[in-house]
């Protein structure tokens, strides 16, 4: 009988959690079907069926930490499942509606977050229209289904003394750390005990940026589909100073430098679960339109929940922006293995001083942290002025580019 197994999970990535058992003990299954999807530090993997038969046991439950080759459940070759293992039934007449029978398919597309609020407020799946590509279910949708309730009163004094143990009305609640936060934490411990971190700021004048946007925002969109946004101006800055300061695109494996000489930019991305990073390969390479769609398809699966492991693997250098939360000034954390990483930050009129006159422009701060074990200040300082120099004189990204 064809065993079930935790597969390989991609780079980096050795354990799982399993997430949600999409079919039963003796349903039957075919060669594709979803059977259970894993919950790594990076991405929800589905494990599907590899030939035709009945699910005839299941090794691992839900919520059990599982690593790769390890067998989850059996799959009993030419079976039949439980939905003909029974005695057959007495011939209805076709004009006679047929009874429903018992649900064995596979559970409706929906994200992790939405199975764990669907299963706390018994929600059934099957009843919540989802708002996501190909008709996912995400916890909005969830949240959106559930009946607003009635508040509870408070505890009066004499219900709680004739209760016989005080409670605190306030209460508290624990709740398991998925795989991607409780590796998140890992690693951001990990990345501030082992690397030598320091962050440089600056800041940038945006004005240049805000009006070649605001001339060409119309053309670019009918053009490409996309607008024009500002992390494109910064990727673009951002490989042309990595070009003239490669140690920031290097990595350190053991007492060597490992210099790249390729370009792959992660962009961070906020989801439901946690923060990601997906990758732009060869990002010196793009256009301002392709690293635009690069991103806005980033950020579309990653609520989505369909963002793979080939998507985050890798990147040599990382570009965060709080800004778009409000962020006015941050240190980013390092994404190790990798020595730098860019924050981006909200933009806000300030007045600046410009050849001796006292104007509001729109600025930004902009942070580098680095590892000091390779990436000198002198270095990582010279860095953050090339991507200022090239952010204000936009024009220069089509030279260095």
């Amino acid at each position: 009988m064809p065993n079930i197994v935790v597969p390989t999970l991609g780079e980096s990535v050795v354990e799982a959690r399993v997430s949600r058992w999409l079919k039963q003990e003796g349903d039957r299954v075919n060669v594709g079907d979803p059977l259970v999807s894993l919950e790594t530090e990076k991405v929800d993997v589905e494990v599907s069926a590899e030939t035709n038969g009945v699910l005839a046991s299941i090794a691992r439950r839900e919520g059990e930490d599982v690593k790769i080759g390890e067998l989850l459940g059996v799959v009993q070759e030419g079976a039949e499942g439980s939905a003909t293992a029974a005695a057959p039934e007495p011939a209805v007449p076709v004009a006679t509606p047929a009874p429903a029978a018992a649900p064995t398919a596979a559970a409706p597309r929906s994200t992790p977050t939405a199975r764990r609020v669907a299963e706390s407020k018994a929600v059934d799946l099957g009843s919540v229209t989802g708002s996501g590509a190909a008709g996912r279910i995400h916890k909005t949708d969830v949240e959106a289904a559930i009946a607003p309730a009635a508040p509870k009163p408070a505890p009066t004094p004499a219900a709680t003394a004739t209760a016989g143990r005080p409670e605190d009305p306030r209460g508290e609640k624990r709740v398991r750390m998925s795989k991607r936060r409780a590796t998140i934490a890992r690693r951001l411990v990990e990345a501030q005990r082992t690397a030598a971190m320091l962050t440089t700021f600056n800041e940038v004048d945006m004005t240049a940026v805000m009006a070649l946007r605001e001339r060409h925002k119309e053309t670019f969109k009918a053009h490409h589909g996309v607008g024009l946004g500002i992390a494109s101006f910064f990727v673009k800055a951002a490989t042309s100073a990595l070009r003239a300061f490669p140690q920031l695109n290097a990595e350190i494996q053991g007492d060597e430098i490992v210099y790249k000489s390729f370009y792959d930019v992660g962009i961070a991305v906020g989801a439901e679960g946690g923060l990601v990073v997906p990758v732009l390969r060869d990002a010196n390479a793009l256009s301002f339109s392709g690293i635009e769609l690069g991103i806005r398809d980033f950020a579309k699966r990653a609520q989505e929940g369909t963002l793979t492991l080939e998507d985050l693997a890798g990147g040599t250098f990382t570009i965060t922006n709080g800004g778009v939360f409000g962020s006015l000034l941050s240190t980013p954390i390092l994404n190790p293995p990798q020595v730098g990483i860019l924050g981006l930050h909200k933009i806000q009129d300030r007045p600046v001083a410009v050849q001796g006159q006292v104007v509001v422009r729109p600025m930004m701060y902009i942070a580098l942290s680095y590892d000091h074990r390779i990436v000198d200040g002198r270095e990582a300082v010279q860095f953050l002025v090339k991507i200022k120099e090239l952010v204000e004189d936009p024009g220069q990204l089509l030279l260095e580019n």
